[in-house]
C-alpha cells in the first residue's frame, strides 16, 4: 500500500469515527431470531470510496487527507441537519456543499475544474475486492437484495454499472424518494415497503456505526461491515453481528 492509498484508507476510518451524534433513543439490541429473507445494503459496503480521497491528495498534495476528512464529516452532518430542519437537498448537492465548505475552511483553491473532478469521482466508484463473488453467491442462495442508501439513484446506478453488478439488486432505494436521510425511520421503512415482508426478516448491511445503530433501532437484523475497525457507537443499539468482510456477511446470513 503506497502513501496515497494509506492516507485514503485512514481518512475513511477517521471520518467514520467522527460521526457520533444522532437522534436515536436508547434501545437494547435483541438477538436475531427470524430467518433472513432479504438484504438491504448501504452503498459503501459495496462501493470502495478510497479513490475519491486518493484523488483529493493528487489535487491538493499534502492537504488531501485533511480535506477528505473535513468533507466527509460535514457531508453527513449536513444530511442530519437538513432532515431535522425539514430543508431537504439530495445527497449529490449535500456532498457538493460539504466539499465547498471543507475547501474554504482549509483555505484551498477549489476551482470549478477541481470541484467537478472530485464530485464526478463519486460516479466512478467500483466495488471492494471481495464484493462481486460474494454477491453472486448470495443471489444464487435465493436471498433478495436491495440498496438502501443516501446516495441518489444516479449515483447508485453509476456504481452498479462501473462494478458490473447489473441484475443483482431487486430494488435501488435512494432516500431521495422520501426526502429524509438515514437514520430517519422513514428512510429505513423503504426496504420494508419494497420487499413486502416483515422488517425483522430483512438484514441491513451498514458501513458506518451510526447507520448500524439506526437500522437496529428501526427493527432490522443488522450486520455492521466495519472495514475500518472503528469503535462501536454509544447509541444504545448494537448490531447483531460485526465483521470486516463479505465473507463475514456470508457466515452471518447462513
Amino acid at each position: 500500500m503506497n502513501r496515497r492509498e494509506f492516507a485514503a484508507l485512514a481518512t475513511v476510518a477517521a471520518a467514520g469515527s467522527l460521526v457520533r451524534r444522532s437522534a436515536l433513543s436508547a434501545t437494547p439490541a435483541t438477538p436475531a431470531s427470524t430467518r433472513v429473507q432479504a438484504l438491504a445494503f448501504d452503498a459503501f459496503p459495496i462501493f470502495d470510496p478510497r479513490p475519491v480521497f486518493t484523488l483529493a491528495e493528487e489535487l491538493f498534495p499534502g492537504k488531501g487527507a485533511e480535506l477528505s476528512l473535513a468533507w466527509c464529516t460535514r457531508q453527513f452532518e449536513y444530511t442530519w441537519l437538513r432532515t431535522v430542519a425539514a430543508d431537504y437537498k439530495d445527497f449529490w448537492h449535500v456532498t457538493e456543499d460539504a466539499l465547498v465548505f471543507a475547501a474554504k475552511s482549509l483555505r484551498l483553491d477549489l476551482d470549478s475544474e477541481r470541484r467537478n473532478q472530485l464530485m464526478n469521482a463519486y460516479l466512478k466508484l467500483k466495488p471492494w475486492p471481495d464484493v462481486s463473488e460474494a454477491l453472486k453467491s448470495l443471489k444464487a442462495s435465493g436471498l433478495r437484495m436491495a440498496f438502501l442508501s443516501n446516495f441518489t439513484t444516479r449515483m447508485l446506478e453509476a456504481g452498479i454499472k462501473n462494478s458490473g453488478l447489473e441484475g443483482i439488486f431487486e430494488h435501488i432505494l435512494s432516500t431521495d424518494s422520501v426526502k429524509q436521510f438515514k437514520p430517519a425511520p422513514r428512510a429505513y421503512q423503504m426496504a420494508v415497503d419494497a420487499f413486502g415482508i416483515k422488517r425483522d426478516a430483512i438484514a441491513f448491511v451498514a458501513f458506518a456505526g451510526w447507520d448500524a445503530a439506526g437500522a437496529k433501532r428501526f427493527g432490522y437484523q443488522t450486520f455492521w461491515m466495519n472495514r475500518q475497525k472503528s469503535q462501536m457507537e454509544e447509541l444504545g443499539a448494537t448490531p447483531d453481528r460485526t465483521g470486516e468482510s463479505m465473507k463475514d456477511l456470508l457466515e452471518f446470513v447462513k
